[in-house]
Parts: structure tokens; sequence; C-alpha cells
């Protein structure tokens, strides 16, 4: 039963998380043109490098 107070503690990085991802993944489909590589590579970056994934696609891979 102590174990789920700790969970608490995770759920806004958790929140954070899915936005991040969602937003990233939008942006990728919407405009569809990145700087460095390709779609299926940024949308691996996005889902399997949690919370960095997303702040890296939005930082350099999108092409403004």
């Amino acid at each position: 039963m102590e174990n789920l107070n700790y969970i608490w503690l995770f759920v806004p990085v958790i929140v954070i998380n899915l936005i991040l991802v969602i937003v990233s993944l939008r942006d990728l489909f919407k405009n569809r043109r990145v700087r460095y590589g390709s779609i299926v590579i940024w949308i691996l970056i996005i889902l399997f490098i949690q919370i960095i994934g997303p702040i890296l696609y939005l930082t350099i891979g999108r092409d403004d």
C-alpha cells in the first residue's frame, strides 16, 4: 500500500510525456517535412525515447 503513494509522484511526468508525444506526432503528420532523417525514424525516436525524443523533434527535427 505504501507504493501507491509514490505513483502520484509520476503522474505529472506521464501526463507531460503524453502531451509531448501527441503534439510531436500531430506536427509530424501535419507537415510531413523533417530536417534530419526520415519520418519513420522520427516516429521511432518520438515514441521510444521518452520525453527527450519529442523535445528533440520539436527543437531540431521540424522543418520550418
